[in-house]
C-alpha cells in the first residue's frame, strides 16, 4: 500500500476532536476512527468523494467529543462500531464518564451495533491492516490503532503534551506505562494521528514532548505538581 492510500482528517465539534478516514484506495474498502459531534455528514461526503464503502467505526475510547457521531456514521451505513468493553458503558451514558465535570444524562444516540476491540486484535480493510492496542490510562478502555507507519493515538499523547487523567478511570502510572509500552518502541518516523491538535511523529515526541522527558528523567511528578 503506497501512494494511492487515503488518510483524511476531520477537526469537528465543540471540542474540536479529530476523526479519520482510512483507506488503502479510492474505491476500496474503508474505516472511521472516532466519530466527533457532527460527523455524520461530514464523512458521508468524504466516503463518497473518494467512493468508499465503509466497513467499521474504531473508537479509541468513550468520552463524549470522540463518541458523539457514532450512531450516525455506523448506522447509515450499517456497520458495527467497535469500543473495548470498558468503555462501552460510556455510549449509553457519556455524562458518567466525566464524573465531577460532566453536564448530567445526556442524550447521545448509541449505535444499533456495537462490538468489543481487544489488545492484539487486527482488522483488515481490503489491504489495509490494523492492529488495535489496548492502552488504558485517559480511559480503562483506550485503545489505539496502528497501520502502516500511523499511530492513531486517541488522547494518550498529543504534541507536545499527554491524556488528562483526571477523568472518572484515569490514571496517569496507566498512561505513562501505555506510551512507553506502545509507543515509545516504534521507530522515530512513524506518524501520531491523535484525537486532538496537528500531526506529529513519535521521534519529535521522544525529544522534545515535556511529559517523556520528565518521565525518562523520573522527574515526572515534580513536573505535575505531584
Amino acid at each position: 500500500m503506497g501512494e494511492d492510500r487515503i488518510i483524511e482528517g476531520y477537526t469537528l465539534g465543540v471540542f474540536a476532536s479529530n476523526c479519520y478516514i482510512a483507506a488503502a484506495r479510492a474505491g476500496d474498502a474503508a474505516v472511521v476512527i472516532d466519530s466527533g459531534q457532527d460527523a455524520g455528514p461530514v464523512i458521508k461526503e468524504r466516503l463518497a468523494a473518494h467512493g468508499l464503502r465503509l466497513e467499521a467505526l474504531l473508537l479509541t475510547h468513550g468520552h463524549i467529543d470522540h463518541i458523539w457521531g457514532a450512531a450516525d456514521v455506523a448506522d447509515p451505513a450499517g456497520v458495527p462500531a467497535y469500543i473495548h468493553p470498558a468503555d462501552r458503558y460510556m455510549l449509553d451514558d457519556p455524562g458518567a464518564a466525566l464524573g465531577r465535570m460532566g453536564m448530567g444524562k445526556m442524550q447521545v444516540a448509541t449505535p444499533s451495533d456495537v462490538r468489543d476491540l481487544a489488545d492484539g486484535d487486527r482488522f483488515h480493510f481490503a489491504d489495509l491492516e490494523i492492529e488495535v492496542r489496548h492502552t488504558p490510562g485517559h480511559t480503562p478502555g483506550h485503545c489505539v490503532f496502528i497501520t502502516n507507519g500511523i499511530l492513531f493515538s486517541g488522547d494518550l499523547i498529543f504534541q507536545g503534551s499527554i491524556g488528562r487523567t483526571d477523568f472518572p478511570g484515569g490514571s496517569l502510572e496507566e498512561l505513562m506505562d501505555s506510551i512507553r509500552r506502545v509507543v515509545l518502541p516504534m521507530d522515530d518516523d512513524v506518524a501520531i494521528l491523535s484525537g486532538h491538535g496537528p500531526e506529529t511523529t513519535v521521534g519529535v515526541e521522544r525529544r522534545t514532548n515535556p511529559f517523556l522527558l520528565a518521565d525518562a528523567a523520573g522527574q515526572l511528578p515534580k513536573l505535575l505538581g505531584l
